[in-house]
């Protein structure tokens, strides 16, 4: 029994200090997935990898549309890439903190193409995680699905902590132009407000608050939404559980509010919605896309109207 007690103090003590020495551990879960191999579970997704700047490399999941998923087996990546031009509307999705490119996404069941990415330091990702390589590795493989697509809608989704490089000023503009559209799932405000009532914090306030504060400063992650959402000139959807424990439901409104008012102040007629998920359905920070109902929240609902505002013509197309 002492031995037992000796042990949990032991763990519980010691995982602070691994938080803080090798905070990396927090962006290479599951440790023994191979993300190269998506044929050995899914056979409509194809892997492959883009060097988004010298000496870094990102993984990256392009899952077909169910339309095309009997025609997917066997096909070269080239074949996948060709599909991108098909004229259906393309969604590029950026996971949360302790998310990979593994994490399915059932968005494809709504007619979508879906490209699933693990930035630098996520996954078998190569790099270093920071707010700028994460901001970069999103707009690379936003520029390239455009070059790709032939002029399909393209949209950005980003849960979590991919919200921040979604919203990221330098990722709402390219090239001088507006991204197509813009999806944050579980947006918070700012890292440093999240840090502040993290679970952790109630365990072990003055430990966790020091070293989860450290951590984020390490790795150079800031992500104020709440201040680059100021800028948005995209159309937004956001999706926020009521009941979300670890971003609560008013850092969403917040951002929702605060998009409202950009809208207004620039005197523009861009989309800008929010859809609140009630407690009780129990979806929480992580579990959004366990909602059956959202292939039709995407292709007939709100999303019909948000994406008739983008392209007029895809109110016409079956998704």
């Amino acid at each position: 029994m002492k031995k037992a007690v000796s042990f949990l103090i032991s763990v519980y003590a010691s995982v602070p200090v691994l938080l803080y020495l090798f905070p990396w551990i927090l962006v290479r879960f599951p440790f023994f997935v191979d993300l190269s191999r998506p044929e050995d579970v899914l056979n409509h997704t194809c892997n492959f990898y883009l060097s988004t700047e010298e000496g870094v490399s990102v993984g990256v999941w392009h899952t077909l549309p169910a339309s095309q998923w009997d025609d997917a087996l066997g096909r070269s990546p080239e074949w996948y890439r060709e599909t991108l031009g098909d004229g259906r509307p393309i969604i590029i999705y950026l996971h949360g903190n302790v998310g990979t490119r593994w994490d399915e996404s059932i968005l494809s069941a709504a007619g979508y193409h879906v490209l699933s990415v693990d930035y630098r330091g996520f996954g078998d990702s190569t790099g270093e995680p920071s707010e700028a390589g994460l901001t970069s590795d999103a707009l690379y493989l936003y520029d390239w699905v455009k070059k790709q697509s032939r002029g399909s809608l393209v949209c950005l989704w980003g849960h979590s902590l991919g919200s921040g490089s979604v919203s990221s000023k330098g990722t709402l503009t390219l090239h001088g132009s507006a991204v197509d559209a813009l999806i944050l799932e579980a947006p918070y405000t700012r890292i440093g407000e999240v840090v502040a009532i993290h679970p952790l914090i109630k365990v072990k306030p003055v430990t966790f608050n020091f070293l989860l504060r450290n951590i984020m400063q390490k790795i150079n992650i800031v992500f104020a939404n709440d201040e680059n959402l100021k800028t948005l000139t995209s159309p937004l959807l956001i999706l926020h559980s009521k009941d979300d424990s670890i971003v609560p439901h008013h850092m969403g409104q917040k951002l929702y509010e605060i998009s409202l008012q950009t809208q207004k102040r620039h005197n523009t007629d861009v989309q800008v919605k929010m859809f609140s998920y009630d407690e009780n359905l129990g979806f929480s920070h992580s579990n959004i896309y366990l909602d059956p109902n959202l292939p039709n929240l995407l292709c007939d609902r709100l999303p019909t109207e948000f994406l008739r505002c983008i392209l007029p013509h895809l109110a016409r197309r079956e998704c």
